[in-house]
């Protein structure tokens, strides 16, 4: 009996070790694709959906169109949500938030809800190194499920931003994107923290989101390769993407998500018209893969995926 127990702990942790989270890929982006590979998921979005995506920066024409997300958003009967953000530029209140929704479309073809608009919540954190909390809008708490549909490109200070980077700053009030950036030192001004702590900082956040809804059971992922500028969609002037789109990929594993977006970036053959050395280069001056290999230290999810393709 003892050499069983022991054989059966032995081959569940060679299998937790050896575990592949399933990422799934379809090249074509389109409306159309974009529910096909959120079904693919055989995760149904249930209950009050919150479809989290940035509605960019004013000035910004890379951000994720409202025409692209429409058949999602209606197939799951989903809000669009957002925060403002913790710097002067378009967003940077309700007032010019509502503003810039209206002008980038979303609001006449989808509910919105600008989760901070009104007041914040604390949620807990597992990784207490940085940050002890996770400071959010507060009608995140009138969801039960949450599409975080990321659109995948670079990042002034993470580096790049994805799935992990949507969760943490994107569902953070202002007074929480302050937190995060400043890796726990302020909650009402802004103060640069060391890079790698405010990476960190970022894992935890996303961490934190991910629990909440259900201790990851109801989220899921999606990142769209595409506009892939060195720069966010926070940037009101972003430089030129130079690297071709790519696809959709999602997962419910956001680590192995991100993960497979940069594996695609750093192993793509560039070539000219077609280049991934700036994106390359604006992730690495940033460390901003230290993001997802923290993420995977503190248990968020798994670096190892196995890639499945959707004709």
């Amino acid at each position: 009996m003892k050499r069983f127990c022991v054989a059966s702990l032995a081959l569940l942790s060679f299998v937790l070790v050896n575990a592949q989270s399933k990422v799934y890929f379809i090249e074509e982006i389109s409306a159309e694709s974009l529910v096909k590979i959120y079904k693919s998921l055989g995760r149904e979005a249930k209950g009050r959906v919150a479809v989290k995506i940035s509605t960019g920066e004013g000035g910004n024409p890379h951000y994720l169109r409202p025409p692209f997300l429409r058949n999602l958003v209606e197939e799951v009967n989903g809000t669009i949500v957002e925060c403002c953000t913790a710097y002067g530029g378009t967003r940077q209140d309700p007032k010019k938030h509502w503003a810039t929704i209206h002008e980038h479309g979303f609001d006449s073809l989808f509910a919105v809800d600008i989760m901070d608009e009104y007041g914040q919540m604390r949620i807990p954190v597992k990784d207490r190194k940085h940050i002890k909390y996770d400071i959010v809008g507060d009608h995140l708490g009138n969801y039960d499920f949450m599409i975080n549909l990321a659109h995948f490109k670079g990042h002034t200070m993470g580096g790049y931003g994805g799935v992990l980077k949507n969760a943490s700053i994107g569902v953070a009030s202002t007074a929480g994107k302050w937190y995060i950036h400043s890796a726990g030192e302020s909650s009402d001004h802004w103060i640069t923290a060391k890079q790698d702590a405010f990476l960190e900082s970022m894992a935890a956040a996303a961490q934190a989101v991910h629990e909440y809804f259900g201790h990851g059971q109801n989220i899921i992922y999606i990142n769209v390769m595409n506009n892939m500028s060195v720069d966010c969609d926070c940037d009101g002037h972003p430089a030129k993407p130079m690297l071709k789109d790519m696809g959709i990929l999602a997962s419910t594993d956001p680590v192995a998500l991100d993960q497979a977006c940069l594996d695609k970036v750093f192993n793509h053959d560039g070539k000219p018209g077609d280049d991934n050395r700036p994106l390359i280069e604006r992730i690495s001056s940033r460390h901003g893969t230290h993001t997802v290999d923290y993420a995977e230290k503190i248990g968020l999810g798994s670096k190892k995926y196995k890639l499945i393709t959707i004709k």
